[in-house]
C-alpha cells in the first residue's frame, strides 16, 4: 500500500514546547540548574524565556493571555507532554533527590521517572 502524502503548509516538525509558570524569574533559574547551562538571553516581553537546548526549543512563559494574571498563574501540566532525555536514568534521579526536586515516581522499568517543577507542572526523565 503505498502511502498518501497531503500538501500542507504546515511542517512536520516541532520548533518549540512551552511549559506554563508563575514567576519567569525564577523558573528561568531552577530550569538552567537542572538543565546544567547557564542563562542565556532576556526574558521577552517579560513574560516569555527560550532556554538554550539542542534540539526542540523549551520555552518558558508565564502566559498573560492563558490565565498567566490570575493569581494562580497558568494552569499546569498535569500529564507529562514531553520528556527530558538521559543516559544515566539512576545519576539523573539522584541529582533531583539530591537537589531536593519533588519526585512523582520513582525510577519505572530502569527506564524513566516523574517529577514536578516549582510551579506544580508535571514532567518526566527517560532513558
Amino acid at each position: 500500500m503505498s502511502e498518501v502524502r497531503m500538501s500542507s503548509p504546515i511542517k512536520n516538525r516541532i520548533s518549540n514546547v512551552f511549559i506554563p509558570v508563575r514567576n519567569i524569574e525564577n523558573a528561568r533559574d531552577w530550569y538552567c540548574k537542572l538543565l546544567g547551562v547557564a542563562p542565556d538571553g532576556d526574558i521577552l516581553f517579560g513574560h516569555l524565556y527560550a532556554l538554550p537546548m539542542d534540539g526542540t526549543s523549551l520555552v518558558l512563559d508565564q502566559m498573560p493571555m492563558w490565565g498567566g494574571n490570575e493569581p494562580d498563574g497558568p494552569p499546569t501540566y498535569q500529564t507529562p507532554a514531553f520528556m527530558f532525555q538521559t543516559e544515566d536514568i539512576q545519576a539523573s534521579y539522584e541529582f533531583m533527590k539530591n537537589n531536593e526536586v519533588e519526585l512523582v515516581t520513582e525510577i519505572q522499568n530502569e527506564q524513566w521517572f516523574a517529577f514536578r517543577d516549582p510551579d506544580g507542572n508535571l514532567l518526566m526523565v527517560c532513558k
